[in-house]
């Protein structure tokens, strides 16, 4: 792994552990080994620039899960259930969600940085459209698929900050079943 990688990795992880305002650059050299010439050279405009590279490297990756997830399931129920059972999952085996949710990352800077709120944006984008082309392809209609997408989306995110805040996996495992059981009664309706 060449250098600039490794420090989006161990930044990233420290982030979403800490925060952004949490995590101090000298916290970032120390755990990638590095000095502050060489950070400097790899991330010219500082730590805010390795954030934004932090979340673009979150970006693809959950993009990349999500999109995988919900082509494997021919339901957005089954692709849900699955998604939320993998979140547990990690949580379990790790005590904590990291990778899935970016949101203790962005939510005290977002505000302040419209270059952080638009790769945060872009995100939430992403999601949004795999969240409504598997609900279009489920037969639901375009402004009903946007509707539950989002509901969806702010579920999870929720579920995953009360997991993390509770340090307790029941949160997502309520939200499953709820969810699934909204999806169900929307498809009904549409039917």
């Amino acid at each position: 792994m060449d250098t600039k990688s490794l420090i989006i990795n161990i930044a990233t992880t420290l982030f979403q552990q800490k925060g952004y305002i949490g995590v101090g650059l000298s916290e970032i050299l120390k755990a990638c080994d590095l000095s502050k010439g060489s950070f400097y050279h790899h991330f010219p405009n500082g730590k805010e620039e390795l954030l934004i590279a932090c979340l673009h490297t979150l970006n693809e990756v959950i993009t990349k899960d999500i999109e995988e997830i919900f082509e494997l399931y021919p339901t957005t129920q089954e692709a849900t259930n699955r998604m939320i059972e993998k979140l547990n999952v990690n949580f379990e085996t790790e005590g904590t969600i990291t990778g899935f949710t970016f949101s203790s990352i962005i939510s005290e800077i977002a505000s302040l940085s419209e270059t952080v709120r638009g790769a945060d944006s872009d995100l939430y984008s992403k999601m949004q459209r795999i969240y409504s082309n598997k609900l279009a392809a489920d037969g639901f209609p375009k402004e009903s698929a946007e509707s539950i997408e989002l509901m969806m989306k702010a579920s999870m995110e929720g579920g995953i900050m009360l997991c993390l805040t509770q340090k307790a996996r029941n949160p997502l495992k309520v939200i499953s079943q709820v969810l699934l059981n909204l999806l169900k009664e929307f498809k009904k309706i549409h039917e």
